[in-house]
């Protein structure tokens, strides 16, 4: 969809984001398979298949948040906030709406999925913490020893993209619960003394997406695992 503002056709599913994309999909297809079948729990697997339908919408609107994040942040090549000429101070305004829009993302896909696996293999989660996120699906998992192999897969990447991971959601609290993520870096440099608030400093851009690119990667990996897995223990 976005991608036509640029003039471009539609995505196509390549690489790793396909894979992850057919294991959704092989598993949406087993469980209506299963819910059209003789069996006692039919609306448990129409819920899981609506769920997982929802995750695969998540997905690709993350990817095209982070697509037009990265093609509005390459317009920007200012470093002074006074230096962004008018077209240039609109494409900062665009990049700054798509790269929240996608690290918030990030997280509440991340969040979808852990409601799905605490469900889907019975972890029960909220037992433990009424208001559960993903990372508290991952400790219940490693706590609990039930599903060792899944939770080792997915806590191996968890750790592996730990650093931007953590850079994202510190951002993700900021905006939610604090203030604009953007003007975060504004704040810290005004307080600075004799600092020249005409030099205000933009973020790095470059730092930004590359983390933003980190998260997605993990987040694809996350489901690709998963989604294995549930239709390997779908019941």
């Amino acid at each position: 969809m976005l991608r036509s503002i640029f003039g471009e056709p539609p995505r196509k599913w390549e690489g790793a984001p396909a894979e992850a994309v057919r294991e959704i999909e092989s598993y949406i297809g087993r469980l209506r398979d299963k819910a059209n079948g003789i069996h006692g729990d039919n609306a448990r697997f129409r819920k899981y298949a609506i769920w997982s339908e929802g995750l695969l919408r998540s997905l690709d609107e993350l990817e095209q948040s982070r697509y037009a994040a990265f093609r509005f942040g390459s317009r920007v090549t200012a470093t002074i906030v006074k230096e962004l000429g008018d077209a240039e101070r609109l494409d900062y305004d665009r990049y700054v709406y798509f790269d929240k829009n996608a690290y918030i993302r990030i997280f509440a896909l991340l969040d979808k999925l852990g409601t799905l696996l605490n469900d889907a293999l019975s972890l029960e989660t909220e037992k433990v913490k009424p208001h559960f996120s993903y990372f508290t699906v991952l400790r219940r998992m490693r706590q609990d020893g039930r599903h060792r192999e899944l939770g080792e897969k997915l806590g191996h990447w968890k750790e592996a993209y730990k650093p931007p991971l953590d850079r994202l959601r510190k951002r993700r609290n900021t905006e939610v619960h604090h203030m604009n993520a953007e003007l975060q870096d504004d704040l810290l440099q005004s307080l600075e003394p004799q600092r020249d608030l005409s030099r205000l400093r933009l973020e790095d851009l470059s730092a930004q997406l590359n983390d933003l690119e980190d998260g997605w990667d993990m987040v694809v990996k996350t489901l690709a695992i998963s989604f294995a897995y549930l239709r390997s223990n779908a019941e």
